[in-house]
């Protein structure tokens, strides 16, 4: 009896084939090589098999075990808590067919687990059939040390902010929270995974070097303390920023003109994430204040009525290839080709504006520049009552039309509350990699012309995040704990946290290397990509 297979069960064959082949190789590459578990303490870091996060200060507690098929001789043993972020940034080239593709890795962190001899056996020799376990112990760090950025910073502030330790960015497995995995709006160009991981180190050959026999990472979400930073001091030439806006408004066609409207808005409160560990349904709020004039053409006209205030948030993730000597702004990204960014807008509320009232104020009410505060709204956060000031101050200034005489006032508080569908990350920058939010407010008034006139503003607003409870703690009691000890400093290792900052050479902080001809331990390469 005769068979015959048309071309794609021919085809299916043949790739099934080659999968059993490629399995078999790869059973056969891993013969012999230690089989590795990392178990982490489920007090603190897993809940129901779901991954929960640390925070800044928190501890990172487990066993690594350790088993082999066959005696297997080995030199050493690496228990690492390791921070690594990575980028890619994909440009246009002269050939259609063809894109240059560059990326960058940057190890910023390296916490090592030390293991004494004595903890080891002797010989260095893995026994077949027996259970290797070695405990690790790490503490979130709150900041990373001054290695992790040598590069050129155009201002302290900017390599202040680089030394903050980044969230986790990126990975699908680590986003969300606890059982929840929810998408933290960053692009696949951008990631930042934390992790333990454990290599077994071997010499083949006296006078060879110490290679990895086997390792594993096993990943781990950090979600580290962000306090809130000091309100931008905002140019209104910044493209990325509109804190105010004018608009004239027209009687009607061919009927002159009704007067000036004037929006502006000045950065609001930070939104604040609760701390680690915790259910993820807290309500995340805060109240922008949008305060706005009408400066009328003669005092016979009156202000226009109000109709709505819409409000949305746009989420940005920039990352680059090189590290940033500034914090990113859209406006370079034509000019430099090392780095991106990625958008994407959250739409928050659209309230009914229409009650608002309006207050009719004299020309002797109207702010003049004799008081350099009247002017300071888009770089001063004023939901606060620190920031409370006089009735006077809190008006608009003058638009550009406005000739004295009479003007109407108008203010509205927008409550902003994020949705729960996303997962928002603390507003950070690192060497390559940054977020950013930027607060949309669109005010929409009801006017006798043809069509209703409509005012957009773009003001920054930052998220922060609070620490966990054992992360305080344990902060509180280092501090005690360096207190007690004579001329101890935070960099100093304590015998309370069994951890170090050394490392092999190549796995310190790295440099950095704009083309991958030149060497230096920033992993920077450049692909072509048919």
């Amino acid at each position: 009896m005769a068979f015959s297979f048309d071309n794609a069960s021919q085809s299916n064959t043949m790739q099934s084939i080659g999968n059993q082949i490629g399995y078999k190789v790869r059973n056969i590459a891993h013969h012999g090589q230690p089989v590795i578990e990392i178990n982490l303490d489920d007090r603190h870091g897993t809940h129901g098999g779901y991954v929960t996060s640390y925070s800044t200060m928190d501890s990172i507690e487990g066993t690594v075990s350790i088993t082999v098929a066959h005696d297997t001789k080995f030199e050493d043993i690496d228990i690492a808590f390791t921070g690594t972020s990575y980028t890619f940034v994909d440009r246009l080239t002269t050939t259609p067919t063809v894109s240059g593709r560059t990326e960058a890795t940057h190890r910023f962190l390296a916490l090592r687990q030390p293991i004494e001899d004595m903890d080891l056996p002797s010989p260095r020799v893995f026994v077949a059939g027996k259970r290797y376990i070695f405990p690790f112990y790490f503490i979130v760090p709150p900041h990373l040390l001054p290695r992790a950025c040598t590069h050129r910073v155009d201002a302290d502030h900017v390599r202040d902010t680089h030394l903050m330790l980044p969230p986790s960015v990126g990975d699908p497995e680590m986003a969300g929270h606890s059982g929840v995995l929810l998408d933290d709006v960053a692009p696949e160009m951008s990631k930042v995974i934390y992790g333990v991981k454990v290599r077994v180190m071997q010499r083949r050959d006296p006078d060879e070097p110490i290679t990895p026999l086997a390792e594993k990472l096993r990943k781990v979400r950090i979600k580290p303390a962000f306090e809130e930073q000091p309100p931008l001091n905002l140019d209104q030439s910044n493209p990325d920023y509109r804190t105010r806006q004018e608009k004239t408004i027209r009687k009607g066609l061919f009927k002159g003109k009704s007067g000036t409207l004037t929006t502006q808005a000045g950065q609001p409160k930070a939104l604040v994430i609760p701390g680690a560990r915790t259910s993820g349904n807290e309500t995340l709020t805060t109240v922008a204040k949008v305060r706005i004039r009408f400066d009328p053409a003669d005092e016979t006209n009156a202000p226009p009525k109000l109709n709505s205030l819409a409000t949305k948030l746009k989420v940005s993730t920039f990352f680059a290839t090189a590290p940033r000597h500034s914090f990113p702004s859209k406006s370079t990204l034509g000019f430099d080709h090392t780095q991106g960014v990625y958008q994407e807008s959250v739409n928050l509320s659209s309230l009914c504006v229409a009650s608002a009232p309006w207050t009719r104020r004299s020309a002797e009410e109207n702010p003049t520049s004799e008081n350099s505060l009247l002017r300071r709204d888009s770089g001063i956060s004023d939901c606060g009552a620190e920031n409370d000031w006089a009735s006077a101050t809190k008006l608009p200034t003058a638009s550009k039309n406005y000739k004295g005489g009479d003007f109407y006032t108008a203010e509205i508080l927008a409550p902003i509350t994020l949705p729960y569908h996303k997962n928002f990350l603390p507003t950070f920058h690192s060497c390559t990699i940054s977020r950013t939010y930027t607060l949309f407010l669109q005010l929409s008034a009801k006017a006798p012309g043809i069509s209703d006139p409509s005012l957009s503003l773009k003001v920054p607003v930052q998220i922060c995040a609070e620490g966990s409870d054992t992360g305080l703690a344990n902060a509180r009691a280092r501090s005690v704990a360096i207190a007690m000890q004579a001329g101890a400093t935070l960099l100093a290792p304590q015998s309370s946290v069994p951890q170090n900052l050394e490392g092999e050479s190549d796995e310190l902080p790295p440099q950095y290397a704009a083309f991958a001809s030149h060497v230096g331990r920033y992993n920077a390469r450049v692909t072509a990509v048919g």
